[in-house]
């Protein structure tokens, strides 16, 4: 299976133009009050705009701590495709969330069950639940598709382990720190080098023939070490 590609954590829009020109099937952008990559809505909006220009990508809104009557107005106002939930929201929530148009993901809390459209895998450190690019607890793709559940893989993806991510089976590959220079500030280059390692079968196709490759890029950021081996077992 192919997966589809969402970049996240967007805040420019001349990125999101670029990102789906390199292959992105999704972007995000970040509405948590915590995050140091939250957007305002203008930003959102600008981003959500330029991505559409140049193809019929969807575009994802993160929530963490959210009241959800902001969540819905984000998601009415910029507007979203998919409602992205972090931190405890309950089934209500995504019942809301649903009802306004919006496919729902919801990380993964081990639940039976559950009302999201899609399962979030993500890393977790220090307390928090996902958005900490550490990586996360690779089995779980395979548990939750054996349940017949639709799986979002995040948590330190990147050009060292994107090849293994691929083969897990999950329905989307989330990248985000990666592919960053600084928080917030994401490279085309790190991203073309991200693609570059993804096995030619799973590669996503869309303007692949006009997009620049890692090649076209001064690259100066390592190409990061994280592992499938280390992966396996991360709780």
């Amino acid at each position: 299976m192919k997966p589809k590609l969402k970049i996240c954590g967007v805040a420019d829009a001349a990125f999101a133009a670029e990102a789906v020109r390199l292959g992105a099937d999704v972007i995000g952008v970040i509405f948590a009050p915590l995050s140091p990559r939250r957007v305002t809505l203008e930003t959102a909006r600008a981003v959500a705009a330029a991505a559409r220009r140049e193809s019929a990508v969807r575009i994802a809104g993160v929530f963490a701590g959210n009241p959800v009557e902001e969540m819905l107005d984000m998601a009415a106002k910029t507007p979203l495709d998919i409602v992205q939930l972090h931190g405890g929201y309950s089934d209500e929530a995504v019942a809301a969330a649903k009802s306004a148009g919006c496919e729902t993901w919801r990380l993964d809390e081990k639940r039976e069950g559950g009302a999201e459209d899609a399962v979030i895998i993500d890393g977790r450190r220090d307390g928090k639940n996902g958005g900490t690019g550490a990586l996360a607890d690779w089995s779980r793709v395979a548990t939750l598709k054996a349940q017949g559940r639709k799986t979002v893989l995040a948590g330190g993806l990147c050009a060292g382990n994107i090849r293994d991510a691929a083969a897990t089976g999950a329905d989307v590959l989330d990248v985000n720190s990666s592919i960053e220079t600084a928080p917030g500030v994401k490279s085309s280059a790190l991203l073309a080098r991200l693609l570059d390692n993804w096995p030619e079968e799973a590669r996503p196709s869309r303007n692949r023939d006009k997009a620049p490759s890692s090649r076209d890029f001064d690259i100066i950021s390592p190409v990061c070490t994280n592992t499938r081996k280390t992966a396996k077992g991360r709780k």
